[in-house]
């Protein structure tokens, strides 16, 4: 079973989207866990007439869609993922901000054609970046590499959060002394679990139909842009500077922030 969650606060103009995107998948052994943040808009409406139900802790979703929400103040996103991790039930688990899209209906199947391999730690795969009409308007700058390790990203955040399915085995939770960016450390702490447990990262090629047969990329995510981390850019960049200070040594990432400013004034 895969879980996917959704962090919601005063998100009645995005979250339907999230919403028809997950109730349109082929494969039916998923949960969908709302966090949502209190709402005080009709957020909570539009979750209940997808036929989400108002859950507790200590109760158990059911195991077919569409899901269950809980609604009630919180420290912030990484806060709430944290709470949704606690409760999940899916052997793995990805996190879709509210308007962010599965990115055809035949995602998770692929998804859980992979997962159900034995020894996989994280599933992964490519991202389009979309307006708040869900066109597309670009690919992401950073692509993901089809051999993926903790290491890989010393380049920056190569894989979008919201196209990474972790193992619950090797989850962990979000530290929450990041405000912007803890979900690029939990990314490379999961990776770092995973491979001491001797586990393989496996990339998802070629899940959009329209894919070039020849060997095109399709995305896994259609991934709504101006998102927290983008409205804070700045804030991020210093927190993942030190991020892959503690992952990658402070003298390795001065020299690979050295070369990302290299890089883009030979680029021009």
């Amino acid at each position: 079973m895969i879980t996917l969650v959704t962090v919601t606060y005063n998100a009645e103009k995005t979250v339907e989207r999230t919403l028809q995107s997950v109730a349109q998948q082929t494969y039916k052994d998923y949960e969908h866990i709302i966090i949502d943040g209190a709402s005080k808009d009709n957020t909570i409406e539009i979750i209940k007439s997808f036929g989400y139900v108002d859950i507790a802790y200590s109760q158990t979703l059911p195991l077919r869609g569409p899901g269950g929400f809980v609604s009630e103040p919180d420290k912030g996103l990484y806060d709430a993922m944290n709470k949704a991790l606690k409760i999940a039930k899916g052997d793995f688990i990805c996190f879709l901000n509210a308007g962010d899209k599965l990115h055809s209906p035949e995602t998770l199947a692929q998804v859980a054609a992979v997962a159900d391999r034995q020894a996989v730690g994280v599933v992964y795969g490519d991202t389009d970046i979309v307006d708040d009409q869900g066109y597309k308007l670009r690919g992401r700058r950073l692509t993901p590499p089809e051999h993926l390790t903790w290491r890989s990203f010393r380049e920056g955040m190569l894989v979008c959060h919201q196209s990474f399915y972790v193992n619950k085995d090797i989850a962990q939770q979000y530290d929450l002394h990041y405000r912007f960016s803890a979900d690029f450390d939990w990314c490379i702490r999961c990776m770092k679990e995973g491979e001491c447990r001797g586990l393989t990262n496996v990339f998802v090629k070629n899940t959009d139909r329209m894919a070039s047969p020849l060997g095109g990329r399709g995305a896994l995510t259609d991934y709504l842009s101006e998102g927290m981390t983008t409205a804070n850019h700045k804030a991020s960049l210093k927190e993942r500077f030190w991020i892959m200070s503690k992952h990658y040594g402070f003298i390795s990432t001065v020299l690979q922030h050295a070369w990302f400013v290299l890089r883009s004034i030979i680029k021009k």
